[in-house]
């Protein structure tokens, strides 16, 4: 290949199947992009080993390329070829693997993913999704895919394939359209460079991650020091995942030119002059919520309102990843 694939001027959708997964594996292969949902969020895939794929990647979201990107892997045994495991994080990969946890570890002797995948650093990102669509793509290709999620930088992240032709119609080659997704929010990311660390919230909460570990996770501000303050995973910059309406957070009041994304039976005070209404979970459950999150902030944005008023959200289990969103949505810009 002698360079990128041109821009298509629309963006196929297939429906997810044997004949899509073998259409999105030639796709890669020969350096195209294309959207597939994981059980977190759908990633927007290029081949990790293809530099002009990747850059085409960045280009498509807008992506700084100073942030780095995930590679998805078939299993474990296909993560090893990449990345150094320590014994924390083998630990951890055969606990959370696959399944919404992404470790940053010391790349391999003999690595294949790209630097620009990796931004120049000497460490790896890398997760095993557990969506079988995903698998199946990864399989046939057989060699690991970076897929950060699949829209445009700094917008709300994609749910289900008409978020992303929303986003991306025309940037992009294909979307495989596998339903919405399970988790809602993005995976959550451990440094494994020297004590486990805690770099982004997601969809494996903190405290089942410690559980494995047997001890806390450490903060993410001593690995963000050693790495020059560069990001070392995606989701790491302080406005990031950010509707065009601006947030206010923990509102406990709702004004007339306002959207409220609202989370539990009870409503502030003005909810009924609100533009519109939203309900993260009505019940006050967190994996609800988590799975409603980027689709609601979606839709409310489309409302016009001034200003979205957010309800507050409890920080237990995957409030933390909720909370981590909507801070980094709600951040100037």
């Amino acid at each position: 290949m002698t360079g990128p694939l041109p821009t298509p001027l629309s963006t196929r959708v297939v429906l997810a199947g044997d004949a899509a997964v073998a259409e999105a594996a030639r796709c890669l292969a020969a350096g195209g992009l294309v959207a597939f949902p994981t059980e977190t969020v759908y990633g927007l895939g290029a081949d990790a080993t293809n530099g002009e794929a990747i850059a085409r990647l960045y280009a498509a979201k807008g992506r700084p390329r100073f942030n780095p990107l995930i590679a998805h892997v078939v299993g474990l045994a296909a993560a090893r070829a990449l990345a150094t495991f320590p014994a924390a994080a083998l630990k951890l990969a055969q606990a959370f693997w696959p399944g919404p946890l992404t470790l940053v570890l010391p790349k391999a002797r003999g690595c294949v993913v790209a630097e620009l995948a990796t931004a120049g650093l000497d460490s790896v990102a890398v997760r095993v999704p557990d969506h079988p669509v995903a698998h199946k793509i990864l399989a046939a290709l057989d060699r690991p895919v970076v897929a950060p999620s699949a829209n445009r930088s700094g917008h709300v992240s994609p749910t289900t394939a008409a978020h992303v032709l929303g986003d991306l119609n025309g940037r992009i080659d294909l979307i495989v359209d596998g339903g919405a997704t399970a988790v809602g929010v993005e995976s959550t990311i451990v440094a494994c460079l020297r004590e486990p660390t805690l770099l982004r919230p997601g969809g494996a909460p903190r405290e089942a991650i410690e559980r494995v570990l047997g001890r806390p996770l450490a903060d993410a501000a001593a690995e963000s020091a050693a790495a020059g303050k560069a990001p070392l995973a995606p989701g790491m910059l302080a406005s990031h995942y950010a509707p065009r309406t601006p947030l206010r957070l923990n509102a406990g009041r709702v004004n007339a030119d306002e959207a409220l994304l609202a989370f539990g039976r009870k409503l502030p005070d003005g909810a009924a002059n609100a533009a519109q209404i939203l309900n993260l979970s009505a019940r006050g459950d967190l994996i609800e919520a988590a799975a409603n999150l980027f689709s609601h902030l979606r839709a409310l944005d489309a409302a016009g309102a001034r200003t979205i008023a957010v309800m507050p959200v409890p920080y237990d289990g995957l409030g933390e990843a909720i909370n981590d969103r909507l801070k980094r949505a709600a951040a100037p810009r």
